[in-house]
């Protein structure tokens, strides 16, 4: 992350994921700000960003056993508004038999502050059988080797 904002290296030092993204005037509402349905959808873009650098799509190709989103939740700190980038941090923050806990930070870099958090509970699944799995053991490794653990 050294090539950051140094406000955004430290606010994301933890986060072995990091994307830098533009918020864009259509992401605006009514109330001048971004929709806080977008927000959900700078999480997934970090999400999807963490599963490509454990190469999980290769892996789902070959077993069938691929993420899916349980749950997600949000926390709203200070309104994002245009124009601005926000860099959006993903690590895992917890991890069971089953599924893991994604914690995702945005941070501003026109107000060079924390503007939101929030998690997203994330289930191995088998997708051919229809049904939850435990994590693989491989899945496990990759995510321990970029967890830096």
């Amino acid at each position: 992350m050294s090539q950051l904002k140094p406000f955004v290296n430290e606010i994301l030092r933890e986060f072995p994921v990091v994307i830098e993204l533009p918020v864009v005037w259509g992401e605006m509402d009514a109330y001048k700000h971004v929709n806080n349905v977008v927000y959900f959808r700078y999480f997934e873009s970090a999400r999807l960003e963490y599963f490509r650098r454990l190469d999980w799509f290769r892996f789902e190709e070959q077993t069938g056993i691929g993420p899916i989103l349980a749950a997600t939740q949000c926390r709203f700190r200070r309104p994002l508004t245009y124009p601005d980038t926000i860099s959006v941090g993903a690590r895992v923050i917890d991890i069971a038999d089953d599924r893991f806990t994604l914690q995702h930070k945005i941070v501003s870099h026109r107000l060079e502050t924390l503007t939101t958090e929030g998690t997203g509970t994330v289930v191995t699944f088998h997708y051919p059988s229809q049904q939850k799995v435990p994590i693989p053991a491989e899945i496990r490794a990759r995510i321990s080797q970029l967890q830096g653990v």
